[in-house]
């Protein structure tokens, strides 16, 4: 018996709610790309973890508060937490391989290309790896074609925001790619909702259970904590909103002594009076 599927249960509150998540994760993740590429080597890393765990906490957040949206009518639906939280560690590992690549490689060429497959390979893996943390009395199935685009958009939408990462044109540029890319992840993620149908077993009688967003509410709370800590982090960066690269004075530098800057208006110039020479007679001892 095929299910009847409704992904908008409370209207267009879940969408909307889901894009601003999609949007803030985005944000927050490349300011902490592009803030990488201005600091030293010592502290890129961190940058770009904080940037990796931003994207992936953000998007999948967004994926889940939008299936608080999506019932089956005729059956309960259940999440494994072990699953859910899995594709969280997904998002943030795949996400992070693709950053870290565009971090160190730069946003060009085969970095650009590799980084944003990957990323968008891990965007697509925890959306699906969250599609199969549901146990639902029936059997979910896809549309082969489908699916493939939604995998397609997600990688396209991941390039872009990279690129745009590694342009560092300041803070309107990165709010602007950020709302691209959290119009992509949505889009890819209601895509990858189309191709999906329910074909129920039946074997069980139907039960109202537990709503999805009782269930999920719980999951969310961790890493939208997260998202309000990063965000704090970035606000509070004093380069972050210029997005100017930090710039270190010579004398600071390793390796090269400091120099000590002398004014020319201090100066005084000394003038030895010159000894006039006076024409003495010889002293040899005939001469005395």
């Amino acid at each position: 018996m095929q299910g009847t599927v409704d992904g908008f249960s409370y209207g267009l509150v879940t969408p909307l709610v889901a894009y601003f998540m999609a949007c803030l994760g985005g944000a927050l993740g490349l300011r902490c790309t592009t803030r990488s590429m201005l600091v030293a080597q010592s502290w890129r890393p961190g940058w770009l973890a904080l940037g990796s765990a931003a994207i992936g906490s953000g998007i999948w957040t967004m994926h889940f508060v939008a299936m608080m949206g999506f019932t089956v009518r005729g059956t309960p639906i259940h999440y494994d937490k072990a699953m859910t939280f899995a594709s969280l560690a997904v998002a943030i590992v795949m996400v992070g391989v693709g950053i870290f690549i565009v971090g160190y490689r730069g946003a060009r060429g085969t970095a650009l290309f590799t980084g944003g497959t990957i990323t968008g390979l891990g965007i697509a893996s925890m959306h699906y790896l969250g599609m199969a943390s549901m146990s639902l009395d029936g059997k979910l199935e896809y549309d082969t074609v489908t699916v493939g685009i939604s995998v397609a958009i997600a990688m396209a939408a991941a390039t872009a925001a990279l690129w745009a990462a590694g342009q560092v044109r300041g803070f309107l540029w990165s709010v602007g790619a950020s709302l691209v890319m959290g119009l992509a992840v949505s889009g890819m993620h209601y895509t990858g909702m189309a191709a999906l149908s329910v074909h129920l077993h039946g074997t069980s009688e139907p039960a109202t259970g537990d709503s999805p967003a009782s269930l999920l509410a719980p999951m969310l709370i961790g890493p939208l904590a997260f998202l309000l800590l990063a965000g704090v982090v970035v606000m509070f960066d004093p380069l972050m909103v210029m997005g100017k690269p930090t710039v270190v004075p010579a004398e600071h530098k390793p390796g090269i002594p400091a120099h000590t800057h002398v004014r020319h208006s201090a100066r005084r110039l000394r003038f030895r009076p010159r000894r006039t020479v006076e024409h003495r007679g010889s002293r040899t001892p005939q001469n005395r």
